[in-house]
């Protein structure tokens, strides 16, 4: 499949290339600044230039699926949780639909629908994460919507625990991305939304089971 991964030169989206392409697809990681294109071909990936807060048609066309795996990151202001966050995802979907692309996965959070109990940037992230969710589901399109819990770093293990509400936990980047792959052709994970941390089944598995 041709894939197209936003947010390709994060930690999670760099994985999601180089395991994209370990899989035998054909990842395509949207960046948005020239110096960022080596990164992508180093991956394996066909680097694409594109912002997600301007026409982003010209990336998403000819694509089989597209990952939303942006971020505005914990460093930014509320405008640019605003921008990437929500309107960056928005802007995505909407390209997505426009060419008759069917299927989209979303990289969301955990608690998204909890995000009352939240305080400060955190519950405006969260907030923006669900109003993009919400969006993602009101489509056409053969959504996923994937809400990870506290991400590591760690080596994955390819087993995780999914379902509509998990316990709080975390979850090894690498075992994300793998989820989201294997997302993009498990037909029993089309329009569903779930939470995932580490756990005890095989990645395909708990998909089917969902």
């Amino acid at each position: 499949m041709k894939v197209l991964v936003a947010g390709a030169n994060g930690k999670t989206g760099s994985l999601l290339i180089q395991l994209l392409k370990e899989e035998g697809h054909e990842p395509y990681g949207m960046v948005r600044k020239e110096e960022q294109k080596s990164n992508i071909e180093q991956l394996g990936g066909i680097p694409v230039l594109a912002d997600l807060k301007s026409d982003v048609g010209h990336a998403v066309k000819g694509m089989d699926a597209v990952i939303f795996a942006a971020g505005s990151g914990s460093s930014t202001g509320p405008d640019q949780t605003e921008a990437v966050d929500r309107d960056g995802a928005i802007n995505l979907i909407k390209a997505t639909e426009n060419f008759g692309i069917k299927k989209f996965i979303m990289l969301s959070a955990m608690n998204v629908d909890e995000a009352d109990e939240a305080e400060g940037n955190f519950k405006l992230y969260l907030e923006l994460k669900g109003e993009a969710d919400e969006y993602l589901r009101s489509t056409e399109l053969d959504y996923t919507i994937v809400r990870p819990g506290g991400l590591t770093n760690e080596e994955g293990t390819s087993k995780v625990k999914v379902g509509d509400k998990v316990e709080k936990g975390e979850i090894p980047r690498a075992d994300v991305a793998k989820t989201i792959i294997s997302s993009l052709q498990e037909p029993n994970a089309y329009h569903k939304t779930f939470e995932l941390i580490s756990g005890d089944t095989q990645i395909e598995e708990a998909l089917k089971n969902l």
